[in-house]
């Protein structure tokens, strides 16, 4: 079983990642800015630190097998490394989002012109943060990518995981639930197949 750091553990993604990995039998370390947010659980343990200070997350994170970071991008990225160099963790899993992946060749999600503006400042920030870690040669990183519409939903364990490109279903919508994107993080964090890479999940 892992011990799991998880930054973000009380957000929508994140408190799915949390259920899906105790309900395996992992422990996790739910890293927080209101520990009240989080309810006692079996496994589960919560520290309330931010990841925009390395040194203090990074003493809630020493020990932990894998990192998993699932928060809104603000140029933030460098600091995620740092908490995870800091803390000696090797293994980083990071969510950052649709808006980079590619549409066509060259095109991705945000720069469509039908791309709501409201979202387009969290989307380039998250494919800034996507960049940092590609630059990244130590941690052994993988960035997740949901499909283009997420949200809370049915967990299927049934779903196809791709690359750089947005994935379309038979009827060509990109979706993919929050609890089914959470089985593939936990996968990845138990069968560590994939390395340094972005990859997407989707139906």
């Amino acid at each position: 079983m892992a011990k799991i750091a998880l930054v973000g553990a009380s957000g929508n993604i994140g408190a799915r990642v949390l259920d899906e990995a105790l309900s395996r039998g992992h422990t996790v370390t739910g890293i927080v800015r209101n520990p009240e947010k989080l309810a006692a659980r079996a496994g589960l343990s919560v520290v309330k630190a931010d990841i925009s200070e390395p040194g203090s997350a990074a003493e809630a994170i020493r020990g932990a097998d894998v990192l998993v970071v699932s928060i809104r991008w603000s140029d933030n990225a460098a600091q995620v490394l740092a908490t995870a160099r800091l803390a000696g963790v090797k293994r980083l899993l990071v969510v950052v989002g649709a808006g980079s992946l590619e549409t066509s060749p060259g095109v991705r999600v945000l720069d469509m012109p039908d791309f709501p503006a409201a979202w387009r400042p969290g989307s380039e920030a998250a494919a800034r943060a996507l960049q940092t870690f590609r630059d990244e040669k130590a941690i052994d990183w993988v960035a997740f990518s949901p499909s283009q519409n997420i949200g809370p939903g049915e967990r299927t364990g049934k779903f196809r995981i791709g690359g750089d490109q947005l994935l379309r279903d038979a009827n060509g919508e990109s979706k993919i639930s929050r609890e089914d994107f959470a089985v593939a993080i936990v996968d990845e964090i138990e069968t560590q197949q994939r390395h340094r890479q972005r990859v997407t999940v989707g139906y």
